[in-house]
């Protein structure tokens, strides 16, 4: 079924004020459902608003949070979330970074007891739209066994770069360190749907691409050692370092309903002009010509730079409405009756 944004996002805005949130907060994790549909990434958008509205039923999503930032100097500042949803933590979070870089040149933020804060790309986004360079990191639940072991312990832990292009769509690469983002596998088994090969080892340790084994097995990580490196370094950097957990004890948002997640996020945000000056948008935009006038490999129309195909699929999208599974809808409009 097709839906227009405009109405959908409005149901989805108004789905979260019924369970108790304010109608700021229910604004920003409303968009940012959306905006994942939109984009073309629905592994993170519609199908998860189950989950966060029975987190937030059991009291594990803190829709009254007191935030508290701590500003360790004009460019470091570190945020406790008070189990906030990850979309409000985050887009504090990213705020903070962004104000701390425009005033100084550099801005760092690390968050604690957050959760899942959808996809990393709206965080870069922010920052690159006010002309700023950016890093996004935030770890996540067990989902890929370290190299050499066969137990999950990492999560896929995303790693997200944005830079300014000078033009409409900004150089964002998003990319979680596992060959498919979980919410795919969730979402596969939410609709009965088959996961790809390659991708995902059951809990003996065979290949699979039944998605109800693959969450009890384990993933793969992008390059076998090297995205279990990257992963663990993510681990390091958005959990221990920022005091959330981390070594496999975040809380799985949809099997664990105990405890709050306590998910760490961390934001690193430069202005690019630090060493070059204005000079950075030309060398951008020859950098990327550089790119896209190389001789095209086969099938290939036309290469394209991080982040273009997210805005050709959010066009679409925002035009001819978002697709919503049934069973999917279904969730929606009990969530929607919910009192």
């Amino acid at each position: 079924m097709k839906t227009k944004c405009y109405k959908l996002n409005q149901k989805i805005k108004g789905i979260f004020i019924k369970h108790g949130m304010s109608r700021i907060h229910a604004k920003i994790s409303s968009n940012a459902i959306i905006q994942s549909e939109l984009f073309g990434l629905p592994s993170h958008g519609l199908s998860r608003l189950k989950m966060y509205c029975e987190r937030i039923k059991r009291k594990l999503i803190n829709i009254k949070p007191k935030i508290k930032i701590k500003n360790i100097s004009q460019s470091i500042s570190h945020i406790d979330a008070n189990n906030s949803i990850g979309f409000v933590a985050a887009n504090i979070g990213i705020k903070k970074a962004i104000k701390n870089a425009q005033k100084t040149g550099f801005g760092l933020v690390g968050i604690k007891n957050s959760g899942h804060y959808g996809l990393s790309f709206f965080y870069a986004e922010q920052a690159v739209k006010k002309n700023l360079m950016v890093w996004c990191f935030t770890n996540a639940p067990p989902a890929i066994a370290p190299y050499g072991a066969r137990k999950a312990l990492f999560g896929t832990n995303p790693i997200c770069f944005g830079f300014p292009t000078g033009n409409k769509i900004p150089f964002i690469f998003d990319m979680s360190t596992s060959m498919i983002n979980r919410g795919i596998i969730r979402r596969a088994e939410k609709l009965g749907l088959k996961i790809p090969d390659g991708v995902a080892l059951d809990k003996n340790g065979k290949p699979t691409n039944n998605p109800k084994k693959a969450i009890k097995g384990v993933q793969l990580p992008i390059a076998q050692f090297k995205g279990s490196g990257l992963a663990w370094m993510v681990d390091i950097v958005a959990g221990l370092l920022t005091g959330a957990n981390h070594g496999g004890n975040v809380k799985d948002p949809f099997d664990n309903l105990t405890k709050p997640q306590n998910v760490g996020h961390l934001f690193i945000v430069i202005k690019p002009s630090i060493f070059i000056g204005k000079n950075y948008l030309s060398q951008i935009k020859k950098n990327i010509n550089n790119v896209k006038r190389l001789p095209k490999s086969n099938k290939i129309k036309r290469i394209l730079y991080p982040g273009e195909k997210k805005y050709m699929n959010y066009k679409k999208n925002l035009k001819n409405g978002i697709d919503i599974p049934k069973n999917i809808l279904e969730e929606i409009n009990k969530l929607n009756a919910f009192k």
